[in-house]
């Protein structure tokens, strides 16, 4: 990994990236009575309605998931989903938050960018293990020529990374794909891990030149539109690039299609989006053996060496990311995995237990206490599931 950058750089960042998420926060937010589950008008009524359930019905303890989600509001949530077995256990909104409220999830983008690519290659347009280079050009006959698919959703492509390349000039660039190829071949692959935004936005060409589509067309015709995510969208730099690392605006509802989707192997509703052994390849093992908490864009609950987990929730985090040995959360299930964002954005899927647990929230650039994050989403599972 890179060293700690030099101070200043590293405040300049920090500066300039929570200039960009104040702009990117500053929509107005349609108004529920705080904490109070809602029903859509007609007009705005879900296309695919989750049916719900009592949670005593669904084999959990009313009472401790009521004190799970009032750890998510006093944690500056918008809003938690909790749904076992297909069918809505709770859902919450806090303050003007509602049902319909689509927000930033920042880096659980990523995860969503892994599906992408798992379509594409059940298409038969590429495999991971192709080389980039494939349908990069610039990359042809250089050091990244060797850089596959694989390593770019795995996070060890060894593509240029530092904390200022990747927080501030890549945020900078009117066209981060361009920039983000045009960026040196620091390491060679499978040698160095990094949670690498600009190694990630390099898939939006890869993605484009494979499927012959705008990538945001691709996705919603693929995958939002088919899990009926009609609140959901991938947002374009100025070169109108779709962002690959950040970027998809989504509500708690939608997000928790792609949870069940990914829970039921690819499937939903009856119709396979992305095929079952690509789930299993992107959620069910390390994706390298450089972080056993990493797949193909998912981070995971799998013991062994892990690094830098708080990167994809805290910008501090990415400055310098933390190895230790264990899991991401001790005490929870080995194939519990997660869609991450800045400021605890989430995803958590538990193939175990059947369920799987949404949270957005307030955007913090460096979260503080009190917040609610991977460790208290899945209390829902050691603490909520009884049976």
């Amino acid at each position: 990994m890179q060293g700690r950058p030099a101070q200043p750089n590293r405040l300049l960042g920090v500066t300039l990236i929570t200039a960009l998420l104040t702009a990117a926060c500053s929509t107005g937010l349609g108004g529920e009575r705080a904490g109070t589950p809602v029903s859509p008008s007609p007009s705005q009524a879900d296309p695919s309605p989750w049916e719900k359930a009592a949670p005593s019905a669904l084999g959990m303890d009313a009472t401790k998931l009521a004190g799970i989600a009032a750890q998510a509001d006093t944690g500056k949530s918008d809003c938690l989903a909790v749904a076992r077995h297909g069918e809505l256990a709770g859902e919450w909104y806090f303050g003007n938050a509602s049902q319909n409220t689509a927000q930033p999830i920042w880096s659980a983008t990523k995860s969503f960018t892994s599906v992408l690519v798992g379509i594409a290659q059940d298409d038969g347009v590429l495999s991971v293990d192709d080389p980039a280079a494939k349908w990069i050009d610039e990359w042809k006959g250089t050091p990244s020529d060797a850089v596959t698919i694989r390593d770019l959703l795995s996070n060890d492509s060894g593509r240029e990374w530092s904390f200022q390349t990747d927080y501030r000039r890549l945020n900078r660039a009117q066209d981060r794909t361009e920039f983000a190829v045009g960026l040196k071949q620091q390491h060679k692959p499978g040698t160095v891990w990094a949670y690498n935004n600009a190694a990630v936005q390099t898939l939006q060409r890869v993605l484009r030149e494979a499927t012959g589509k705008d990538v945001a067309r691709f996705a919603e015709e693929r995958l939002f539109r088919p899990l009926g995510m009609t609140r959901t969208a991938m947002t374009a730099d100025r070169a109108g690039n779709a962002q690959m690392f950040m970027g998809i605006r989504s509500t708690c509802r939608d997000m928790a299609r792609l949870g069940q989707m990914m829970l039921d192997n690819g499937k939903w509703r009856g119709r396979q989006i992305v095929s079952a052994a690509y789930v299993k390849a992107a959620t069910g093992q390390p994706s390298t053996s450089l972080n056993a908490a990493y797949g193909y864009l998912w981070w995971l609950n799998r013991p062994g060496v892990v690094r830098g987990p708080i990167a994809a929730t805290d910008l501090g985090g990415a400055e310098e990311p933390a190895t230790s040995r264990g899991r991401m959360v001790p005490g929870a299930p080995p194939q519990l995995y997660w869609a991450l964002g800045l400021g605890n954005q989430l995803i958590q899927i538990d193939p175990a237990s059947k369920t799987v647990v949404v949270r957005l929230g307030k955007t913090e650039p460096r979260p503080k206490p009190p917040t609610f994050g991977a460790a208290e989403a899945a209390k829902v599972v050691t603490e909520a599931v009884v049976q």
